[in-house]
């Protein structure tokens, strides 16, 4: 962990891009942490409006903050546009780049003959690469890795433990993959014969473009024919499923428990909430966002926001949400007025002044009978 003064770290910031100022005492912070959980000598930070109550109460020697918020005194501010983004400089140069252990090519790892392996490996013990594997300079494995025949990785890819590439399946350069994901198993696909189901070999591949990171556990299809690919700079959260022949584009953010079926078409810059699951063979357009637990079933169109189930334009989701709670209110009037109706029909009826009428001529689709009195 490196420590630096506030000027300092307005500089890192300014040569990434960012429009920081400082604004008070140029002290010395050596960490990162949240408003709520910060020290003395670390630096916080306020993106969401919903956290500014725990401004006023951090101990952080100093906050990164918008030019309009006030921040409490004693607590020196770096002032910046994005907060959010300005963090994730301040985090790589106050903690620095997580550090992987170094196994250089362990012996205990088992790597077929016929694999090729870049310069500077970093390959632990209980890794198998078989044959005519491809792995670029600087790669990390970590144990219980297994690289399958004819895979590609390219240079500082990143693959933690159990990790499985499949057979003939490429990664670009700096592509990180968390514990236990799977990378082009076979994909879903049978075909029904009677009651039974035949598999369809899954001779396709899998493909994962230039700096994309795939979270924990998850799922990857291999395409039954062609390819199914990720977008360079794509980021996955954990529990990810991608059915087979999809094509993901680049730059797309999907959080966790997220599920695509097999050959959808999914734009640039796409980003998906929590449990969002999109059926089959539509085409979701370039930027679109998703809110969480939505069920998108049609394609939709670049550009939009869509929430529910089915996912609708999100200012008619809301509409619609919002009169959820009101439905039981609403049930139990409608039940008040349909008696209230009956009892009037009855009156005018005369079943309650025990008079007979005549009964009027009735058409197709009329009410219930009304009597005409016939004095």
């Amino acid at each position: 962990m490196n420590q630096l003064r506030l000027s300092d770290l307005c500089g890192h910031l300014i040569r990434a891009g960012f429009d920081a100022r400082l604004d008070g005492s140029d002290c010395l912070v050596a960490g990162v942490n949240t408003l709520s959980d910060a020290k003395p000598g670390e630096v916080a930070f306020l993106s969401n409006p919903k956290y500014v109550a725990a401004l006023a109460q951090t101990k952080a020697s100093a906050v990164i903050v918008r030019s309009d918020v006030e921040v409490p005194p004693g607590v020196a501010a770096i002032r910046c546009a994005d907060p959010y983004g300005a963090v994730t400089v301040a985090i790589i140069a106050l903690h620095g780049h997580r550090r992987h252990p170094q196994w250089g090519r362990s012996p205990a790892a088992v790597i077929h003959p016929g694999a090729e392996i870049g310069a500077n490996p970093n390959i632990a013990a209980g890794v198998t690469i078989d044959a005519d594997v491809l792995i670029g300079d600087n790669c990390t494995l970590y144990p219980g890795c297994y690289i399958a025949r004819g895979a590609r990785l390219g240079n500082d890819c990143t693959l933690y433990p159990n990790v499985v590439v499949y057979d003939y399946c490429e990664l670009g350069h700096r592509v990180t993959i968390h514990a236990g994901s799977v990378i082009g198993e076979d994909g879903l696909g049978y075909a029904p014969q009677g009651e039974k189901w035949v598999k369809i070999l899954q001779v396709g591949r899998t493909v994962l473009g230039d700096d994309v990171e795939i979270g924990a556990n998850c799922c990857i299809d291999r395409a039954t024919l062609g390819v199914t690919e990720i977008g360079a700079g794509a980021k996955f959260g954990n529990v990810v499923v991608i059915g087979h022949g999809t094509k993901i584009g680049p730059d797309c953010m999907f959080v966790g428990l997220v599920g695509v079926a097999g050959s959808a078409t999914v734009g640039r810059h796409v980003t998906l909430a929590g449990q969002v699951g999109i059926a089959g063979h539509i085409t979701v357009g370039d930027g679109v966002s998703v809110g969480a637990q939505s069920g998108i079933a049609g394609d939709i169109e670049p550009n939009t926001t869509v929430f529910g189930s089915p996912a609708i334009p999100v200012d008619s989701a809301k509409r619609s949400y919002a009169v959820i709670p009101k439905l039981p209110e609403w049930t139990r009037r409608i039940r008040d007025l349909e008696r209230e109706v009956r009892e009037l029909r009855e009156k005018l009826n005369g079943r309650d002044d025990g008079h007979e009428g005549t009964e009027a001529p009735r058409h197709e689709g009329d009410g219930p009978l009304i009597r005409r009195d016939r004095s």
